[in-house]
């Protein structure tokens, strides 16, 4: 039963590992997506940087990612619309992952 037990707990370590990975992801995207955002208010420095931290807070709200859309997309105004969020935040997605991994070492 060892055996059976090992490879129980490996699968329930590496899905902690990938839960957590994905979670440290979308936080690092909504960062990202709040930089962009910022940069299309006008916002540079630490204005900028307090501002996607509030972006990163806001998907606390409710499950889902349309917390995030809701936020930025109102703040923007028609600098931009919900589908561009949601289009901006699909493209940094990837980038998000890779700098995760990139700084894990995974």
């Amino acid at each position: 039963m060892t055996t059976f037990n090992d490879r129980e707990n490996a699968f329930e370590n590496k899905y902690a590992h990938d839960e957590e990975m994905q979670f440290k992801a979308q936080a690092r995207c909504n960062k990202l997506l709040g930089l962009w955002a910022a940069a299309l208010m006008g916002k540079t420095g630490d204005e900028a940087e307090v501002y996607a931290k509030s972006v990163v807070i806001s998907d606390f709200e409710e499950a889902g990612h349309e917390d995030v859309v809701r936020k930025v997309a109102g703040d923007l105004g028609d600098k931009s619309s919900p589908e561009a969020v949601r289009a901006k935040m699909a493209e940094l997605l990837p980038e998000a992952k890779a700098q995760i991994l990139k700084e894990t070492g995974a």
